[in-house]
């Protein structure tokens, strides 16, 4: 073990210790190791000077832009056939199936660096596509109000697009236009505030991604922290003549969460200390960070959890007359989906929470205030929440991969055969394991969310007979909703 590595890892368990209170000596805090890091950057130099490079991010965001450039036009002027649209497989089914059986669980905010919507308002607002340029940007550098410094401008964007779920994975049109106005909303707000306020505060996927990001196997931290301490000049914080500060105004120095770390690497181009490394990590790790931890980050999850619910029930469910008043066939029919999806999402799912956690701190005699453990205990919901989009996704992309070479080929389902795969004929895999699939996704999450309950319980209350009456309580709750979404998914 190298001399680096040594205070890395001491510093991660006591941090990890610090915040449950487990004894010296434990190796494991649950399913989490409390001192496993692997530094990817350090076993691999080369890596290192990849990820300095300006022209890293450029050429990635090239190439998810180019890609997106052609679906886009097939939105537009392709066939009305979603799955013969190149737009709608690779969103709906290509992207969705990699973000979340992939990229989120494995990679956090990978997808935030390669992401195509905010690359042409970040390169106004540079006046630059690789390197930086001296002086003031193509921005008025506005500061994003303090008052919407959170979650919830996104939450109430996702719910709004929730809504139309629907048309929105069906209809190109509605597709391309939805993604034209997110590239143009981002190059207003780019020109208007600073960095990518747009990427942090109003983006609709960067919300869930945020959250489900404390799940991940990687990270991006600083190596030592004294080296920071010691450093008074933060480039990573007010960036140099070659590099930018943190796109997402984050604090690498003291980031404990990935919630809002993009993964554009822009602080390892600052940094003269080269004290930056991407690391592997035990999932869920961050889970347990209590800090910033807030009711905009707990709706999001109750927002995630039942919209995941209520998707399954309309897209893999028996009800024909659901799945009618989601796709607009008649507005009365879908008044009552959208009034009815945004009451459980906004109302039901954190009313009912609230019931089971009040019942728990009832039991325990917990004295500490409700809306604190109310807020600590809904993070236990990011494992099953996450795991039920993980099986969610398993029915999506296993019965309708073929769709994807199809329209590689074809992308604007014109008839052209440009790869030789135009004639992949559709054919279902792995239907007989995706139940078992899913199942296992589900007790998996199950299992994490317990887990990371009783260990947040503790953190919260300070004692172990406490914390196991507290969350008695959560866990019927979690034992239902895994329930609940077998039945769905299963049957």
């Amino acid at each position: 073990m190298s001399a680096v590595q040594k205070p890395r890892q001491d510093r991660a368990e006591r941090a990890v210790r610090g915040m449950t209170g487990i004894p010296e000596g434990s190796k494991f805090l649950g399913f989490i190791p409390v001192d496993w890091r692997y530094d990817l950057t350090e076993r691999f130099p080369g890596l290192r000077r990849v990820l300095r490079s300006r022209w890293t991010s450029f050429l990635l965001q090239l190439i998810t832009a180019s890609v997106f450039a052609v679906a886009l036009v097939a939105g537009f002027i392709g066939t009305p056939v979603g799955n013969a649209n190149l737009l709608v497989v690779l969103v709906w089914i290509f992207w969705w199936s990699a973000l979340m059986l992939i990229m989120v669980p494995f990679f956090s905010r990978i997808w935030c660096a390669l992401c195509p919507l905010p690359s042409a308002g970040e390169w106004l607002q540079r006046r630059a596509f690789v390197k930086k340029r001296q002086g003031k940007g193509l921005t008025l550098g506005k500061r994003w109000p303090a008052a919407l410094r959170n979650m919830w401008p996104v939450n109430l964007i996702f719910l709004g697009m929730a809504l139309f779920s629907g048309i929105l994975t069906t209809r190109t049109t509605v597709t391309a236009w939805l993604l034209l106005g997110m590239v143009l909303g981002a190059i207003v707000i780019s020109l208007i505030f600073e960095r990518r306020t747009f990427c942090r505060y109003l983006c609709p996927v960067g919300g869930f991604l945020g959250l489900y990001s404390n799940m991940a196997t990687m990270e991006i931290r600083h190596n030592v922290y004294s080296v920071c301490r010691d450093h008074k000049h933060k480039e990573c914080v007010v960036g140099t003549n070659e590099a930018y500060a943190c796109p997402w105004m984050e604090a690498p120095t003291t980031m404990a969460r990935n919630t809002y770390c993009g993964f554009c690497f822009e602080c390892f181009r600052t940094c003269s200390k080269d004290n930056m490394s991407v690391r592997l990590r035990p999932p869920g790790t961050d889970l347990l960070v209590n800090k910033n931890r807030g009711l905009d980050e707990a709706w999001k999850a109750f927002i995630m959890l039942g919209a995941a619910a209520i998707y399954a029930a309309v897209m893999m469910g028996p009800w024909g007359t659901l799945k009618d008043w989601a796709n607009m066939t008649s507005v009365g029919g879908y008044l009552v989906y959208a009034s009815s999806l945004a009451l459980t999402v906004m109302v039901v799912v954190p009313a009912v929470w609230g019931a089971f956690v009040w019942l728990g701190r009832k039991l325990s005699g917990a004295d500490v205030p409700f809306v604190r453990l109310f807020t600590n205990l809904s993070y236990s919901l990011v494992p099953i929440g996450m795991l039920a989009w993980i099986a969610f996704s398993f029915a999506i992309i296993l019965p309708n991969w073929a769709y994807i070479p199809r329209v590689i080929s074809d992308p604007f389902g014109w008839g052209w055969d440009l790869f030789g795969t135009a004639g992949v004929e559709w054919n279902p895999v792995g239907m007989r394991v995706m139940p078992i699939l899913q199942v296992a996704a589900l007790l998996f999450g199950l299992a994490f969310s317990i887990d990371v309950a009783w260990k947040i319980a503790r953190q919260t209350l300070g004692d172990d007979r406490k914390a196991s009456l507290a969350t008695i309580p959560p866990v019927i709750f979690l034992a239902g909703v895994t329930g609940l979404f077998t039945w769905l998914l299963v049957g």
